[in-house]
């Protein structure tokens, strides 16, 4: 019989619909439905209603459902996107209306053993930066005084950590944080306030540190392949990156809470590969039977790369591989589907979002 993996890469590379695109995005992995099979008691997705939230939330009840687990799954955002809460009602999560930095409101989203907490804020950060550190340090501090007790995966950032050199292969967990500009400081700020709370009350915490989730409606392969099919000159001072498809980042989330550790635990979370932007660039011309991709400066001897090599050992490599996404996104734009218009600035290197 096929593994999983195997049916994901024989899969035709179209896919026609966002709704086609939702369901492959939340498939759980067969090590996620063990993973919370072996969990006692319901799920929180706080901040749920961002690029990666519903995808969580869905492969949450997705899981449980498969492995007869009797949980609810509740998500909890502001969702100021229309149409997001009611999809995921569809899909058998409950919502919570809330915006997270009300203190009364949420004292009445109720208690959970296992919490997955996403809100956070990066883009808009240049010139309001007071907001993303209120979003990114203060609100992490009311959540774990909130939820003294739960188990929690909490996302983080790649960016916490310096540019390394290309040829090193990215840092490791082991690798000391060097977060450059107020984004990426104010996102090592929020693991020190958690960390305090998690050393003082014992509250069971893992650090998820992701760089960078690849959906089809955004993601750095939709940077670089709108860039190539538009004819515009792609920015090499970020010559290399790190990407993993959105369904297997959050198949690790959902595992990462069997992680959860007093001193908090740390994950880095991405794809195999250094992948190169300028070989990005030329696959997508191929693929798009655009013309050659024109470019701006050169590469630079480092760049923003975590090395995932643990997450990979411990729960398996991603099903998706990198050939695989460039192939769908690639097919996506050619159908002329809907793109969030969120580009990454993936090619930042100054940490000016």
């Amino acid at each position: 019989m096929a593994t999983q993996t195997e049916r994901l890469e024989k899969r035709s590379p179209t896919i026609r619909s966002e709704e086609e695109l939702d369901d492959l995005l939340s498939e759980p992995t067969q090590g996620c439905i063990e993973t919370l099979a072996d969990l006692e008691g319901d799920i929180l997705v706080l901040g749920a209603g961002g690029k990666m939230g519903p995808t969580v939330a869905r492969m949450a009840r997705r899981a449980t459902d498969r492995n007869g687990t009797a949980r609810r799954v509740i998500a909890v955002s502001r969702f100021s996107s229309g149409g997001t809460a009611e999809q995921l009602r569809e899909s058998g999560v409950e919502t919570i209306a809330c915006d997270l930095l009300a203190r009364r409101a949420l004292d009445d989203v109720p208690d959970a053993p296992n919490i997955v907490f996403m809100a956070g804020r990066k883009f808009g950060s240049q010139g309001a930066e007071w907001l993303t550190w209120v979003m990114n340090t203060y609100l992490p501090g009311l959540v774990i005084e909130r939820f003294p007790r739960a188990r929690m995966v909490v996302f983080s950032t790649g960016n916490v950590y310096p540019l390394t050199p290309v040829a090193e292969g990215g840092a490791t967990e082991a690798h000391p944080p060097e977060p450059v500009g107020e984004y990426a400081q104010s996102c090592l700020g929020r693991e020190r306030i958690m960390e305090h709370f998690s050393r003082e009350r014992g509250t069971p915490l893992t650090f998820f540190r992701l760089n960078y989730a690849i959906d089809l409606r955004y993601g750095i392969l939709l940077d670089v392949a709108q860039k190539v099919q538009a004819g515009e000159p792609i920015d090499l001072a970020m010559g290399a990156v790190n990407v993993v498809w959105q369904g297997d980042a959050a198949a690790y989330v959902l595992q990462a809470l069997s992680l959860c550790a007093s001193p908090p635990a740390v994950l880095n979370v991405s794809g195999p590969e250094t992948v190169s932007i300028r070989w990005l660039a030329n696959r997508f011309a191929d693929l798009l039977a655009a013309p050659p991709p024109t470019f701006s400066g050169v590469e630079a001897p480092t760049a923003l790369l975590t090395n995932a090599g643990r997450c990979h050992r411990l729960f398996g490599y991603p099903r998706v591989s990198l050939d695989r996404m460039v192939e769908w996104v690639a097919d996506w734009l050619k159908q002329g589907n809907r793109t969030l218009s969120k580009p990454t600035h993936f090619e930042v290197r100054d940490g000016r979002f």
